[in-house]
């Protein structure tokens, strides 16, 4: 078990809550986007960026920095708001979400905003452009970590299984994915669309090492991180269970109301 002060643990929680106010207000703002994901990822966004990774948002291009990859792209208000309020752009600039000519594009662009480390779009890329990075760090004797954030509904796809397999193979310890299991995707549940279960054993089978932890819970996401760390011969996959919609009790788990919907100012 991580030893978080109760005071860091206070502080991430509101942190959190915050990127969801921020979430809220973009996707206002933008009139459309998914509230689902970013929602639901908001405290391992937090965790991340105000806990775990080591990075320098006064130097977002610093060599040694950890390197976090967005496969399912459109979560990406999520990204927004943590890079925002971890210092990376100016806050004000949420605001321009989806707007025509804004640098915060409906899918997360390399090179348009610091601290976007790929470009992402189709489902499915991420964990093999995560294995790129982590396999070229490990030629290359780099010590910084590569971590891949995926959704569930996105394990459908076949390039997942592919990349999965080369890291498993190619032991890339240095890289570990987290994939939302917050069991929906565009068209219903998960299981109803795709069973995706048994999905721990299907990674491990690859020749991952896998945790499964309550998304929402800071000492779990933090403590399952470390382990990961620890682990030298394989890479590791943490299976998060999440709320889609976490924080909004009207659309929380309605994939109707929360993939691709518009989200009402009476949600603020």
């Amino acid at each position: 078990m991580s030893h978080l002060h109760e005071d860091k643990i206070k502080f991430l929680e509101q942190k959190a809550n915050d990127i969801r106010e921020s979430i809220i207000e973009m996707l206002v703002e933008a009139g459309s986007g998914h509230t689902a994901g970013p929602l639901g990822m908001a405290d391992i966004f937090t965790a991340f960026y105000f806990h775990i990774l080591n990075h320098n948002p006064r130097n977002p291009l610093w060599e040694e920095r950890d390197r976090l990859v967005l496969s399912n792209g459109h979560i990406c208000p999520v990204q927004y708001a943590a890079l925002a309020h971890a210092g990376y752009f100016p806050m004000e600039e949420l605001k321009t979400l989806r707007k025509f000519g804004t640098r915060l594009q409906g899918h997360p662009h390399k090179g348009a905003l610091p601290g976007i480390e790929v470009s992402s779009g189709p489902l499915g890329s991420g964990l093999g452009q995560a294995a790129g990075i982590a396999f070229a760090a490990r030629m290359d004797g780099r010590k910084f970590q590569t971590y891949c954030f995926m959704g569930d509904g996105e394990q459908d796809c076949g390039i997942i299984w592919e990349s999965a397999m080369f890291i498993g193979k190619n032991k890339l310890s240095n890289l570990t994915a987290i994939i939302d299991r917050n069991n929906i995707q565009i068209d219903g549940m998960t299981e109803d669309i795709m069973p995706l279960e048994p999905l721990r054993e299907k990674y491990e089978s690859f020749g991952w090492h896998v945790l499964e932890i309550n998304g929402h819970n800071f000492e779990e996401i933090i403590d399952a991180v470390e382990e990961a760390k620890a682990i030298y011969e394989k890479p590791t996959m943490i299976i998060a269970h999440t709320i889609p919609g976490k924080g909004i009790k009207e659309i929380e788990f309605d994939y109707k109301r929360t993939l691709g919907g518009k989200i009402s100012s009476e949600h603020q």
